[in-house]
């Protein structure tokens, strides 16, 4: 079986579908991209992890990472093997040290658990033949979500009027009610202070 390695190039609201999500799997060495629906919580469980944000309790996709470690199995990779009517099929390659198993999965979930397990994204090529599009996309222009201009000029002025210290007390909070698109912003505008 012929394998291409994929990696993440973002996350898209998914404007035809209300509540969800197009995460985009980008070909490593090439120009074609995989779209593939999945739904809000999903996306927040890919999301949160990018950002590099930290919820105070884990998350199901963190809690099956620190189950994995403490039984000494590791995640090899990930195989999304099989499309049908849009829907894509995935299984996730597991090794405890004497055997691979190898376990059927949402490919959701298997990307949300390969990122963690820092395990490589493969498809069969010929799945990415037939449901790969060539389409020129800026990194930039992939986000989590859309918000009109007003709204950001609005965020963007309340942001840029905390102090540090508030700004770091907004994004514990944010992170401790949950809202991790929030949190993101944050802690994104805390490192461009950082640097300036």
């Amino acid at each position: 079986m012929d394998k291409v390695k994929l990696s993440i190039l973002g996350i898209s609201y998914n404007q035809t579908k209300s509540g969800a999500y197009a995460l985009i799997l980008n070909e490593d060495g090439g120009r074609r991209r995989i779209p593939i629906i999945i739904g809000g919580t999903e996306a927040q469980a890919i999301a949160i992890h990018l950002e590099g944000l930290k919820p105070p309790r884990p998350l199901t996709h963190d809690l099956f990472v620190s189950f994995s470690e403490a039984f000494k199995i590791s995640l090899q990779e990930i195989f999304i093997y099989k499309m049908t009517d849009g829907v894509f099929y995935s299984e996730i390659v597991f090794d405890d040290g004497k055997n691979r198993i190898r376990v059927d999965a949402r490919t959701s979930d298997a990307v949300a658990l390969a990122i963690r397990f820092n395990a490589p994204i493969f498809i069969d090529r010929k799945i990415i033949d037939i449901a790969g599009l060539e389409i020129e996309v800026q990194e930039e222009e992939i986000t989590l979500e859309s918000p009109t201009e007003d709204e950001v000029y609005e965020a963007d002025i309340k942001i840029a009027n905390l102090s540090d210290e508030e700004l770091q007390i907004a994004l514990n909070e944010s992170i401790a009610d949950e809202n991790y698109e929030l949190a993101g912003v944050l802690k994104e505008e805390l490192e461009r202070r950082k640097t300036e």
